[in-house]
C-alpha cells in the first residue's frame, strides 16, 4: 500500500510540476502580449497626437490666413475712405476757399498749442 501511495504521490508531483510548468508558459504569453498590445497602443498614441497636432497646425495656418486676409481688406477700405475724404476736403475747399483758410488755421492753432502744452 505504500508503494501504491508513492505511485499516487509521484503521479500528483508529476502532474503538479506539468502544471507549474504549463502556467510558466501561459504567463510568458501572457507578458509577450501585454508587451505587444502596449507597444501598439503607444504607437496609437503617437499617431493621434501626432493627427491632433497636425489638424492643429493646419487650423492655426487657415485662421492666420483670414486674419492676413481680413486685415489686407480692412487697410484697403481705409485707403479708400482716406481718399474719399480727401477727394471731399479738395471739393470743400474749391467751392469755399476762405472757409478752408479759416479751417487750416483753427487746426494749425489747436496743433501749435497741443505741442506748446508738452
Amino acid at each position: 500500500m505504500s508503494a501504491d501511495k508513492d505511485g499516487i504521490s509521484g503521479t500528483s508531483h508529476d502532474n503538479l510540476a506539468m502544471d507549474v510548468s504549463s502556467l510558466r508558459q501561459d504567463m510568458a504569453k501572457m507578458q509577450e502580449i501585454l508587451s505587444r498590445f502596449t507597444s501598439e497602443a503607444g504607437g496609437q498614441a503617437a499617431r493621434t497626437v501626432r493627427n491632433v497636432g497636425q489638424t492643429v497646425a493646419a487650423q492655426v495656418g487657415s485662421t492666420a490666413s483670414g486674419l492676413a486676409s481680413t486685415g489686407s481688406d480692412m487697410a484697403a477700405s481705409a485707403t479708400q475712405q482716406i481718399k474719399t475724404f480727401s477727394n471731399e476736403l479738395e471739393d470743400i475747399a474749391r467751392k469755399n476757399p476762405l472757409g478752408a483758410l479759416a479751417g487750416a488755421l483753427v487746426i494749425g492753432i489747436v496743433i501749435g498749442l497741443i505741442a506748446r502744452g508738452r
